[in-house]
């Protein structure tokens, strides 16, 4: 039935519509102001002609002319300035109502997003994260140990080791060697050294020299 009674308008052709219909009403209404204006010029150029000829009854005449195009004139703009006030009250209208399509249509994607958010499958998606963060730094971890296997780290400790041992082994064949050479009669070192060492008061003092040396010595390579 569309073709019998027209197409129906939405809302914005409307406003459209209305607010085309004003700005051609007043066009019309500035154009016969100014057609007012210039017969208003007329006039008074016609009564100062009729003064200066005495037709004093003429100039009556013309005079409330005069007066009634410029009540007119008045009028004009007077309509002008309402049709104005409505022009602006209907593109206040139509800002209102794109204003308010553009909120339905926000509100509809929100109403959309609300139904599509699970939120019980976003906190499962979660903890699948976290545990799978947890698998993810574990390997990382095994895999820093095999590569640190792999390149041999724990081979130059025990490597070291092996040194630090024998270097204590070293100083002890050395402590005993001492410790072997001394003569327990005199404390003093074997018939083969020039100078005799004197026994300390109270006794055991070259015994008690080296070990002090040995221990010295065991605590300078644990700090190393």
């Amino acid at each position: 039935m569309s073709f019998l009674f027209g197409k129906r308008l939405t809302p914005e052709e409307m406003l459209r519509n209305n607010q085309r219909a004003l700005n051609k009403a007043m066009r019309d209404l500035d154009r016969e102001r100014t057609h007012l204006e210039t017969q208003e010029k007329k006039v008074i150029a016609d009564i100062k002609k009729m003064a200066k000829m005495g037709q004093m009854d003429a100039v009556k005449v013309m005079a409330k002319d005069l007066v009634r195009t410029r009540n007119a004139a008045k009028k004009f703009m007077l309509m002008k300035a309402n049709i104005q006030a409505v022009s602006l009250k209907i593109t206040t209208l139509k800002s209102n109502h794109a204003m308010a399509q553009a909120m339905k249509q926000v509100t509809k994607a929100m109403s959309t997003m609300n139904k599509k958010m699970n939120l019980p499958e976003i906190q499962k998606i979660m903890m699948e994260f976290e545990k799978q963060s947890e698998m993810m730094d574990m390997k990382e971890e095994l895999m820093d140990d095999a590569i640190d296997m792999a390149l041999g780290d724990d081979d130059d400790e025990i490597e070291g080791d092996k040194i630090v041992n024998q270097v204590l082994d070293e100083l002890g064949i050395e402590l005993t060697e001492k410790l072997t050479g001394l003569n327990p009669g005199d404390q003093s070192l074997t018939p083969g050294a020039k100078n005799k060492t004197p026994v300390a008061a109270g006794g055991g003092g070259v015994t008690s020299d080296a070990d002090a040396d040995l221990e010295a010595r065991l605590e300078a390579l644990r700090r190393q």
